[in-house]
């Protein structure tokens, strides 16, 4: 009896030291090859968290077109039902501090090729051109823009002397580009490009980044708006508010920049890449805008534009000549008033927005139900009429109207505007977390 005890537990010893190794073993690396399908997952890591200055708008349905009379009687929107996937967006529109971080760093990679301030780039070859070269940005942080520096630069970033004031060299805003270079998925989809070669679908172009400082006097003949030329995108205290001066073209570049800037350090730290920061399009910016309220003509929701204590919720110009009773004679802050229940600031009003989409006055008819957009990337020889984006929200001198959640309009992608921003959107992937 007792020999038998004792081969039974020999033989449990030796099965434990068995399923021991086995267990050891199995979370090796050398032995995922026994014959079963196991999946290869990939080799970065999952990625960030929650984007800086973003909240999450939920996927869901509501009913996009108007949520009141057309009272122009454009019927450029019908009220239709419609679904969208969740996306991350912007709580403020993109303020002059946040848009200074792009032309800064446009500014300082430019300088930093010009004075040398670069490495062979891992994989590069040593050929020569961008392709081949990358920025040393430790050097490249430390260029210090005052007289003497500046002077090292060269005609190629500093004003030319005959455009100088007092002979004082600064940087030139016209020399101030930024390289883009994207591939065109929409045209790569069509079924008659299949085995066209990728080369084909790729655009390279350049955008001058700087914001149009003028359209303060430019957008209003006969008033003096001298002060915010000269000091709305330069002085500290507008730092806050939101940027404006700038063209469609120049807020799809600093999407680019932004997706470019965030994957580059996603990669230094072997995360996953992100998808690209972008223009929302307008079903989903009404959709955000609404905070929830599928029925309501305002984001706070309606049906008027004063609270309870008569005080009125959004800057706009609530009659006429009358710019300051909102609290805001121009634009304010970019995080003033309350946002709406998604946590989304001025909505309507302060700035009218941009969005990805092509202006059509038929394209609640034709569009999908599921996550609609009609987009189409004019080139600068098209005409005028394919060149019409859809912007939206009202801004800090138009009327009531405008600040309605369903209210289209639109402005040509090649222009600026004093009363024109943008916020982006990024399509985050889900979370591994069960």
């Amino acid at each position: 009896m007792k020999n038998r005890f004792n081969l039974i537990l020999l033989s449990f010893m030796v099965l434990s030291l068995t399923s021991c190794f086995l267990n050891k073993k199995s979370k090796s690396k050398n032995t995922l090859d026994d014959g079963q399908m196991r999946g290869v997952s990939p080799t970065a890591k999952q990625s960030m968290g929650k984007p800086h200055g973003m909240v999450y708008i939920p996927p869901g349905t509501f009913h996009m077109g108007p949520s009141d009379e057309d009272i122009n009687y454009n019927y450029t929107a019908r009220n239709r039902q419609v679904s969208i996937p969740g996306f991350w967006m912007d709580a403020t529109e993109i303020t002059n501090n946040d848009y200074r971080q792009f032309v800064w760093w446009v500014r300082d990679s430019l300088a930093a090729k010009e004075l040398g301030y670069f490495r062979s780039a891992a994989g590069a070859s040593n050929s020569g051109g961008d392709s081949s070269i990358a920025i040393d940005w430790l050097k490249a942080r430390t260029i210090k823009y005052d007289a003497s520096n500046l002077e090292k630069l060269g005609n190629k970033l500093i004003l030319a002397p005959d455009n100088r004031l007092y002979g004082k060299a600064d940087i030139d805003p016209d020399k101030i580009i930024y390289r883009m270079e994207t591939f065109r998925l929409y045209e790569a989809a069509k079924r008659e490009n299949t085995g066209v070669a990728r080369k084909n679908f790729i655009d390279r172009r350049d955008e001058h980044v700087y914001p149009d400082t003028l359209v303060w006097m430019r957008d209003f003949s006969y008033s003096y708006n001298e002060p915010m030329t000269k000091r709305y995108f330069s002085h500290p205290s507008f730092g806050n508010y939101p940027v404006v001066g700038v063209t469609w073209k120049q807020a799809v570049a600093f999407c680019h920049w932004r997706t470019h800037y965030l994957n580059s350090a996603l990669e230094r730290k072997k995360f996953a890449v992100e998808s690209d920061f972008r223009l929302p399009s307008e079903a989903e910016w009404e959709y955000a805008a609404r905070g929830g309220r599928t029925g309501s003509p305002y984001p706070w929701g309606g049906p008027y534009i004063r609270n309870k204590k008569g005080c009125l919720l959004a800057n706009f110009k609530p009659g006429r000549g009358n710019y300051a009773e909102d609290g805001g004679f121009y634009t304010v802050r970019a995080d003033a008033y309350w946002p709406n229940d998604y946590g989304l600031y001025n909505m309507a009003g302060n700035v009218a927005e941009w969005t990805s989409s092509y202006f059509n006055e038929s394209a609640y008819n034709f569009m999908s139900d599921m996550s609609p957009d009609v987009r189409y990337d004019a080139k600068d020889t098209d005409p005028p009429l394919m060149k019409r984006k859809v912007i939206r929200g009202g801004s800090w001198k138009d009327v009531g109207f405008y600040l309605q959640t369903s209210t289209r309009a639109f402005e040509y992608q090649d222009t600026s505007k004093s009363y024109i921003g943008f916020r982006c959107v990024i399509d985050k992937a889900p979370s591994m977390k069960k």
